[in-house]
């Protein structure tokens, strides 16, 4: 310890300041996973930004048991399948997503609820390196720290559904006029169809293709057993 402490205060100031950084960059980003481990997440960069464009904020925070358990398998069903499975990476989806993009198709997300758990609450939107290599430490710390079940819990509470409406109980009652705790099967699933692109879509008028998704969602929805969501037994 004495030497830690004598390491860090002597020697040339530029020194001195790059240690700084580099365990400020080591400590906050854990510190940040560890309050919100246990607190809700009061705003996320996205919210801000989405609000400096004009799109207002619309966003309560509801615990996972005031979420319909039919939201969370559509969720599932719709952008993870094997959310129970994986330790924050899809690594077969990965795959098939460079494999698609190697053969000169536009690149798709192969990304996990973890990840999007990870970008929308401690990051920015964007397709950098440098964004990506955040998002994928900040996954392995979720995924360490917060298990399956809080992550979902954080993930259907920040995710977008709509221009300035996150978390599933204010979409829930922008668009249906109804709580998080009483949504439908189809309800959820149309929730769940706009996740690819909320300002595009709309769960409450679905065109024709919202509501042609959401009806697979439904059955993909009805095929997960309680041992293929949180808590993941």
């Amino acid at each position: 310890m004495r030497r830690l402490r004598a390491f860090l205060t002597r020697g040339p100031w530029w020194r001195r300041l790059l240690t700084a950084a580099g365990l400020l960059f080591v400590v906050l980003p854990l510190f940040m996973v560890l309050v919100f481990r246990v607190l809700p997440v009061p705003v996320t960069p996205l919210m801000l930004i989405r609000l400096v464009e004009g799109h207002g904020l619309s966003h309560d925070w509801v615990s996972y048991d005031e979420i319909a358990p039919v939201m969370a398998r559509s969720a599932i069903a719709a952008e993870d399948g094997k959310f129970c499975d994986h330790f924050g990476f899809d690594w077969e989806a990965i795959n098939d997503a460079l494999d698609a993009a190697d053969d000169g198709a536009r690149l798709r997300g192969g990304s996990t609820i973890s990840q999007q758990t990870a970008k929308n609450v401690f990051l920015w939107p964007g397709r950098s390196w440098i964004r990506k290599g955040l998002e994928a430490g900040f996954t392995v710390l979720i995924e360490t720290v917060w298990g399956k079940r809080r992550i979902l819990e954080v993930y259907l509470n920040s995710v977008e559904f709509g221009p300035g409406i996150y978390g599933v109980e204010a979409a829930a009652r922008h668009h249906f006029g109804t709580s998080a705790a009483a949504l439908t099967a189809r309800q959820a699933a149309l929730l769940a169809a706009v996740l690819p692109n909320p300002i595009r879509f709309s769960a409450a008028k679905p065109s024709a293709y919202v509501n042609r998704y959401a009806t697979r969602i439904e059955g993909r929805a009805r095929a997960i057993g309680k041992g293929m969501y949180p808590p993941c037994d």
